[in-house]
């Protein structure tokens, strides 16, 4: 059964197509990474999830409520911003840039939102955020301000904070494309174990090609707005049917 549907979505900044009336599905508890070239709508689709990009038309709905639209009758009609919120709640997502609160201590960058949003008490959050710090292998670091640690460190406490809030649906953005290859692989190696551990639904933009390889279910070609293949890791990484997917995991892997 589908917990993400994406239906007849398309996107345009000017005469740029980003999305191209796309449909695909994510079940319940899937990890699928979106793969593909620069501006071929994958961001975009994270965005999309999070609310910080607008479709121009089709629906998206998280466990059968719709995210931008909700029922009024027998119509369909734009959401207002509670129900918009309320829907959103369910997903979070870690971007390129690790967005810490910089005027915060790490342990507080971690219990702001489950103290403020989701109302937990103080002393519940701290135990939860010591946890998940430990989880990161950043124990030592709860009194540190961002400022004070390494990229790679707050990368690793941006995914703490994303996995404090309780996420139904956790988004994950070129989380290492601003890393060294050295640190990126302990980033990487952090994400294997919350893929290991958890049942939370994960969709993925990345390079890392290994890292798709080790976590997803299903990975996703896309190619100028549309998704051209859609296979499990080991047919699109070992026998990709697309030319268009075997050019570019070609050029990819030359970088590498």
């Amino acid at each position: 059964m589908s917990f993400i549907d994406f239906n007849n979505v398309s996107k345009r900044f000017g005469d740029n197509v980003v999305l191209d009336d796309m449909s695909f599905n994510v079940a319940d508890g899937e990890r699928v990474t979106l793969i593909g070239p620069s501006g071929s709508g994958k961001t975009t689709i994270l965005r999309m999830l999070m609310t910080l990009t607008k479709p121009d038309s089709g629906t998206i709905s998280i466990d059968e409520e719709f995210l931008w639209h909700e029922k009024r009758g027998d119509d369909l009609v734009p959401a207002g911003e509670a129900h918009t919120r309320k829907v959103r709640s369910k997903v979070t997502m870690v971007f390129q840039q690790f967005n810490l609160f910089p005027n915060m201590k790490v342990l507080r960058n971690l219990t702001e939102a489950p103290i403020h949003v989701l109302g937990k008490q103080k002393d519940e959050a701290e135990e939860r955020a010591r946890e998940l710090l430990e989880m990161v292998n950043l124990s030592d670091k709860a009194d540190f301000y961002p400022s004070q640690l390494s990229g790679g460190q707050q990368q690793r406490v941006a995914i703490a904070r994303a996995l404090a809030v309780e996420p139904e649906i956790l988004l994950l953005d070129e989380v290492t494309s601003a890393l060294d290859p050295e640190i990126a692989a302990e980033v990487l190696d952090v994400l294997r174990d919350v893929a290991k551990t958890s049942d939370v639904t994960m969709l993925l933009v990345t390079h890392a090609m290994r890292f798709a390889r080790d976590v997803s279910n299903r990975v996703l070609m896309f190619n100028e707005g549309k998704i051209i293949e859609d296979a499990a890791p080991e047919q699109m990484f070992n026998e990709p049917q697309h030319e268009r997917t075997k050019a570019f995991l070609r050029s990819v892997l030359e970088e590498v």
